[in-house]
């Protein structure tokens, strides 16, 4: 064959050296998709925990349930950014960061609230605070 002569000779090699680039886009993609939902998972669970913990600390203020808010989430691998003890309800704001291989530094961020339940038919509730059953309606057995 004439080495000047004009061909579609190595293009094969090309056009697989691009389909290697695009999987290797997309495997890569993906595995920062996967790591985003989890620092998400585990924003969401440091934030549930932050909440219960300054949840059981209300009774005390809010000096001490924001600090042990604080600390739980970062035992958890959080960071707190926002507590707040609005009557008997904790409500906490988490961020976990985490480096990402295609778009590098990136934080999730979750929110939690914990507190007592709000009781909706206080008629429904006899004095030692054990729902009752209200008429028309069967109590379990």
């Amino acid at each position: 064959m004439n080495p000047t002569a004009r061909g579609d000779a190595g293009v094969a090699t090309v056009w697989a050296a691009l389909a290697v680039v695009a999987i290797l886009g997309i495997v890569l993609a993906a595995i920062d998709l996967g790591a985003a939902v989890a620092a998400r998972h585990r924003a969401e669970a440091a934030a549930d925990l932050a909440a219960l913990a300054a949840a059981a600390e209300a009774a005390r203020g809010q000096e001490p349930a924001c600090e042990r808010a604080r600390r739980t989430a970062e035992l958890t691998g959080g960071r707190m950014r926002r507590c707040a003890l609005i009557g008997w309800d904790a409500q906490v704001e988490v961020t976990i960061s985490r480096r990402l291989r295609l778009l590098g530094p990136a934080d999730a961020h979750a929110r939690a609230r914990a507190g007592p339940a709000p009781i909706q038919d206080r008629a429904s509730l006899d004095p030692t605070g054990v729902t009752t059953a209200r008429p028309g309606i069967e109590a379990a057995p």
